[in-house]
């Protein structure tokens, strides 16, 4: 799973603990995930993600722990049915600070939307703005071949984020080696547990 995606989800979830006043529970079953971006050329991404409580509560912690570690910035607020994130985050190798601007609407039992606006000094793939859209909704129970905690991306690799344990590292691999081993150590540690958004 990519960097942004994930950071992102993490900023959603930041937004479900406010609603929820403790954390937010998406209903166990099968989600649909769709992200598009105008900071890349690519084509909206499709991601799946099967999930219970249990797997739900991994990839939100690991999800919460990159929030921590990147993020200088975390605001949420309500505005009547919505909820307006703002964040200041590192992304990527080379540290681009993303200044975001996000606004949550749905229910996270259910379906929700979230729709961003990103600054990014320095520019990203020669980009200094974005904008990101992100649908998620429940579908229906998981598919056979399937175990909570699942998740798969557009090119159909699957990865479990609750249960590999390469696959926190593998999740936040792009900045450093140093930040691999603050992801696993979160891991082992007993803290690390999400989502994986949404």
């Amino acid at each position: 799973m990519r960097q942004a995606f994930l950071l992102f989800l993490a900023l959603s979830l930041a937004a479900g603990a406010v609603e929820a006043q403790d954390k937010f529970q998406r209903k166990s079953g099968l989600w649909e995930v769709k992200r598009t971006s105008t900071r890349t050329s690519e084509q909206t991404r499709v991601y799946q993600m099967c999930i219970d409580q249990a797997s739900d509560n991994a990839l939100r912690q690991l999800a919460e722990g990159m929030r921590n570690e990147r993020c200088d910035t975390n605001k949420v607020a309500r505005n009547g049915d919505k909820l307006v994130v703002d964040a200041v985050c590192r992304l990527g190798r080379t540290g681009s600070k993303a200044t975001t601007h996000a606004v949550v609407t749905g229910k996270f039992d259910t379906a929700y939307k979230i729709e961003s606006t990103s600054t990014f000094d320095p520019p990203m793939q020669g980009k200094a703005q974005g904008n990101t859209v992100m649908e998620a909704k429940w579908t229906g129970p998981c598919k056979a071949d399937q175990r909570p905690g699942d998740v798969i991306l557009p090119n159909g690799v699957k990865m479990n984020v609750a249960a590999d344990d390469k696959a926190a590292p593998n999740t936040d691999k792009a900045p450093s080696k140093h930040g691999e081993g603050s992801a696993g150590q979160s891991h082992k540690g007993g803290g690390y547990v999400p989502p994986g958004t949404k």
